[in-house]
């Protein structure tokens, strides 16, 4: 927050985006705000991802810096209705006060088309049944806000859902046996939906490049398209918005899923898994 205006990951992307263009065109901020009839504090604030941008203004900007091409303009265009659309929107969310920082990236769910995600060492939390998210945090609050995100999958249009899970994570005890057992037929379920893949990465495929850190990829058009990149750490959560190291964890998303079982193999994985518990 910074007065009335706050920051939000989608308009920093796009903000982002903005500036590699004026910064292409050799332009200045005192140069874009005169086409913009605004202040240069006004360009300022729209780089930093403070404000809404409106349509006309990008349109505008786009020409100055002599973008033609229509899909680079497209993508800022819908990129900004998709962060306009968030900052007003009210949904479910607003109901977990408590869900902190976390707001953010539900509020970013809520409004994507695609999630690739890289779980090590527990279960997507869109995945995951209500006795095991109260295993891992017996609070009935965050329980009912976690299964209010899976609303996602089932609504219309669906999200698209993409996991691949370490074998770590479908080991390890959450509960007891039986909330294991519960949890494993559901993620076996839910991945014969057709906008859900499974795949889980076994221990039999070595140690590799990802192995440090789970991530999630949250795009709002086709895969690596206005992505953003999402990861929780110790006491923190990080965004990666856009650029060259959202485009790393694209590549490094594809990797980890080429070694990965097939689906097939993977549902096949978890279902003996389950029957062992």
């Amino acid at each position: 927050m910074q007065g009335n205006s706050t920051s939000t990951v989608l308009g920093r992307r796009l903000g982002r985006e903005l500036t590699q263009l004026r910064t292409a065109a050799g332009m200045t901020q005192t140069q874009a705000a005169k086409t913009l009839t605004a202040s240069t504090t006004k360009v300022a604030k729209m780089e930093g991802g403070w404000v809404p941008v409106r349509d006309p203004d990008i349109r505008a900007l786009c020409q100055l810096y002599s973008v033609n091409d229509p899909a680079v303009v497209g993508g800022l265009l819908e990129l900004a209705r998709i962060d306009r659309e968030r900052r007003k929107a009210k949904g479910w969310w607003n109901e977990f006060p408590d869900l902190g920082d976390m707001q953010e990236y539900v509020t970013l769910e809520n409004a994507a088309t695609i999630i690739r995600a890289w779980h090590l060492t527990f279960m997507p939390g869109l995945l995951q049944t209500p006795d095991y998210i109260r295993a891992l945090r017996p609070d009935d609050h965050f329980v009912a806000s976690r299964v209010a995100r899976q609303r996602r999958l089932v609504g219309e249009p669906p999200l698209s859902l993409h996991v691949v899970v370490y074998e770590a994570a479908l080991r390890s005890l959450v509960g007891n046996a039986t909330v294991m057992r519960g949890q494993l037929e559901h993620l076996a379920s839910m991945a014969q939906r057709p906008n859900i893949t499974v795949q889980v990465l076994p221990f039999s495929a070595g140690s590799r490049q990802g192995m440090d850190c789970a991530f999630n990829i949250i795009s709002f058009g086709e895969p690596g398209a206005m992505g953003v990149v999402y990861m929780e750490v110790p006491f923190s959560r990080l965004w990666v918005e856009g650029g060259k190291r959202a485009a790393q964890h694209d590549e490094l998303f594809e990797r980890i899923a080429q070694q990965a079982l097939t689906e097939r193999e993977s549902h096949a994985f978890i279902t003996s898994l389950s029957q062992e518990m």
